[in-house]
């Protein structure tokens, strides 16, 4: 499954696996959300609540998109956060991992704290 993930300065698409927090996902598709950053990370509200998966981590490469089960939320990351020891992308507990963006992460940095954010189905 892709996705879209918009907001004001920019966009990325994302390849997501086919998980049970993916299926879950899908439901709400197209959401709307407002960002939030955490370091070099941003996350959003869903209202997706889902159990945490056994591979879930806490740990992951820059990219990855991740569901915080605590938040219900997308998470993220694309660098270091306030937990982080080095340059690792350390969420804020163990995420359920969903895939990774699809591009340069690094363009989240252009993600303002409150930015509407967009996310829809990539048409096949």
């Amino acid at each position: 499954m892709q996705i879209r993930i918009s907001w004001p300065a920019g966009h990325l698409t994302a390849t997501l696996d086919d998980t049970p927090t993916t299926q879950a996902l899908r439901k709400v598709l197209p959401l709307a959300a407002s960002a939030h950053t955490w370091g070099e990370e941003v996350y959003f509200d869903t209202g997706v609540s889902v159990a945490l998966e056994p591979d879930a981590q806490q740990v992951v490469d820059p990219g990855t998109v991740a569901f915080w089960t605590d938040g219900d939320a997308l998470a993220l990351p694309y660098g270091p956060t306030p937990i982080s020891r080095g340059d690792e992308c350390r969420l804020a507990s163990p995420c359920n991992l969903l895939g990774a963006l699809d591009g340069d992460p690094r363009l989240l940095a252009t993600v303002r704290n409150g930015d509407p954010i967009r996310v829809e189905l990539v048409d096949a």
